[in-house]
């Protein structure tokens, strides 16, 4: 005769497993927009607009022609430059890499993901600092 008793946590982790399971693969079916053909090339001119643009900036900053102090400056005014990654941006000044950004991100205790525009306070200040600018 077999005994339930031995398996009954192990029916009961089970169920929980499949109900936590179903809950956070569930999905809300939200429905993307419908774009007319107009918008649609709209939409992907801004968005290419918006690549070359930044490409601009860190190409300037990799040349030495605009400094990371103006560019946090324009971050909270011109949505292109505050919608880059912030780790895009490390990497595009000179002598800094892929790595080395990281590890400043790490350092100053900036996500991976932070564009500038979410930049706080504490953390503009050290990332300036970090690269010899004072804050006036």
């Amino acid at each position: 005769m077999v005994d339930f008793r031995r398996w009954n946590h192990l029916l009961i982790f089970t169920a929980t497993y499949r109900h936590l399971s179903n809950l956070l693969n569930r999905r809300n079916p939200v429905a993307l927009p419908q774009l007319t053909d107009e918008q649609r090339k709209e939409a992907l001119a801004k968005a290419a607009e918006a690549r070359k643009a930044r490409a601009e900036l860190k190409e300037q900053l990799k040349r030495g022609d605009i400094s990371l102090k103006e560019v946090l400056a324009k971050a909270s005014s011109d949505e292109i430059i505050g919608k880059t990654k912030v780790s895009a941006l490390l990497e595009s000044l000179p002598k800094v890499g892929k790595v080395k950004a990281k590890e400043i991100m790490d350092e100053l205790e900036i996500a991976q993901t932070r564009r500038l525009r979410g930049l706080g306070d504490r953390q503009r200040r050290a990332l300036l600092e970090r690269f010899g600018f004072s804050e006036d």
